[in-house]
């Protein structure tokens, strides 16, 4: 069950580093006048998204395994499930803004986009209190 746990932990890592990074990309594309420079932000958001969601599938996976292989309950549990099942609309919700810049339909401006861009981290924090300490 430890492989299980250090692959959950190496999943949740990566697929966090491409929830803080995706958002900061739509930032500088909101702010983006040439191009050329949309372009290239555009297939770098696009290829980050492409290569997260199946690292978030796995991340999923795996920490699903571990919870019916512990037998996980209590209502910090069901906190981070919550937050989790949050974590998985703001990913998809992160394709659907991806989708508009493509078409060039976006509505937000960049402080929009600054003030998204720390939802996964305030979330991140959340779930690993809720998981180390286990306050409730």
């Amino acid at each position: 069950m430890l492989w299980i746990k250090a692959f959950h932990i190496i999943f949740v890592v990566s697929w966090f580093a491409g929830l803080f990074y995706l958002p900061r990309l739509f930032v500088n594309l909101a702010m983006a006048v040439g191009e050329d420079e949309r372009s290239r932000l555009l297939l770098m958001s696009h290829k980050l998204y492409r290569f997260v969601t199946p690292i978030g599938a796995l991340a999923l996976l795996f920490g699903t395994w571990l919870w019916l292989g512990y037998g996980f309950s209590g209502v910090w549990l069901h906190i981070k499930l919550t937050l989790v099942l949050f974590l998985i609309g703001y990913h998809f919700y992160c394709g659907k803004l991806l989708r508009e810049f493509e078409q060039g339909r976006n509505t937000h401006g960049h402080v929009w986009f600054r003030f998204f861009n720390e939802v996964p981290v305030l979330m991140l924090m959340a779930i690993v209190i809720l998981v180390t300490v286990k306050p409730l």
